[in-house]
């Protein structure tokens, strides 16, 4: 997989840009707050629908401008696809091959990303919503159901929320209702991500022994708060963990259990990774991101296009040889950088653009 091209109106500081891609390594070169940054962020906002670094639309679009519109050419699986997203105050359209898709995951999966960007250093020793992000926009590119899931699952914990905040004494026939509802489709989730985190280990793991010259071995645990020696088990255990916390959920107004409360545990040889190096942290993270690539190559058989966003000054030479020597050809990758010195082992088929003030040129 990978894009041709892509067409900005009104994103950010560009006004309207053009720009035809190599299909395989494309690097965007210029000092800090030209605009490198913000058009990597429109190849993740076509893919995704929306930012990595604001939950805010109106942030997206040009100062002064009411809407925007990012398209693309896309090649996948020996085909092209046209895309397009567009952002008005009418809302959100989203189409692909010229057609608009009535769902956000009816159009999310067409165009997978994997981003490697500065924050994502955060992902071992940073707060557990950080990694149940992670989670979330992987498992959502390659498995449609977990995004509705999921979503079905953030609807009804917050009408259990909103119940407990509202009412002084709770009616526990109408919380049964929403118990159900809630372990219904939050053992879904659970469900969901169980399984990805055995493959994301074992894959993650052959990465970070290649990057460390095999002397270490990384595991990751999935930590639910929801407690089940077998994922038969979940849905029954949820619901009666859920009643089990029907006194403290009613005192503090809020649900104390479930997948909006879970989170990952990395482990470098047995040791918690949070204790480990920056260098440590920076060659599991790298691991994650190839394990990520490998494992949507696997479910949708085509690779995903790669974003480094800034991240390459923060590799040194080893890890950067080591990154570059496993995607070679096979992945479509886009760099940002403020000055190619660092960058080491360039392969021959790329094109470099200079971004200055939100005007690109190759």
């Amino acid at each position: 997989m990978w894009i041709e091209e892509i067409s900005l109106k009104n994103y950010r500081n560009y006004q309207e840009e053009k720009a035809e891609f190599s299909p395989g390594l494309n690097i965007f070169v210029g000092q800090n707050a030209q605009g490198k940054t913000n058009f990597l962020e429109a190849i993740y906002f076509l893919s995704l629908t929306r930012s990595h670094r604001t939950r805010f639309d109106r942030e997206l679009i040009t100062f002064t401008k009411k809407d925007l519109r990012v398209s693309g050419l896309l090649h996948r699986l020996n085909s092209k696809l046209p895309l397009e997203i567009a952002l008005s105050e009418k809302g959100r359209t989203t189409k692909v091959n010229h057609l608009k898709q009535a769902k956000l995951s009816d159009y999310i999966g067409t165009m997978t990303v994997v981003l490697f960007a500065p924050e994502d250093l955060q992902l071992v020793k940073g707060s557990p919503s950080l990694r149940r992000k992670f989670l979330d926009i992987d498992l959502g590119q390659i498995k449609p159901t977990y995004l509705s899931d999921l979503s079905h699952y953030n609807y009804v914990l917050k009408q259990r929320n909103a119940y407990l905040k509202q009412v002084d004494k709770v009616d526990k026939d109408f919380l049964k209702v929403l118990d159900s509802q809630l372990a219904d489709y939050g053992s879904r989730v659970i469900r969901h991500r169980h399984d990805f985190i055995l493959d994301l280990s074992k894959e993650a793991s052959k990465y970070h022994q290649l990057i460390s010259d095999q002397k270490e071995e990384l595991t990751i645990t999935y930590l639910s708060s929801i407690l089940y020696k077998d994922v038969k088990e979940i849905q029954d255990n949820f619901l009666e963990q859920l009643e089990k916390n029907h006194q403290r959920d009613s005192y503090k107004k809020n649900t104390s259990i479930g997948p909006h409360r879970d989170d990952l545990t990395f482990f470098i040889n047995g040791i918690e990774a949070s204790f480990g190096s920056q260098g440590q942290h920076r060659s599991l993270v790298l691991s994650l991101k190839l394990a990520e690539i490998e494992l949507i190559k696997t479910v949708t058989g085509d690779y995903p296009i790669l974003l480094l966003d800034d991240v390459m000054s923060e590799l040194d030479n080893h890890r950067q040889t080591k990154l570059l020597e496993i995607i070679k050809e096979n992945v479509q990758t886009f760099i940002t950088t403020t000055s190619l010195d660092h960058l080491q082992h360039l392969p021959q088929n790329l094109n470099i653009f200079k971004i200055k003030n939100g005007s690109l040129s190759q």
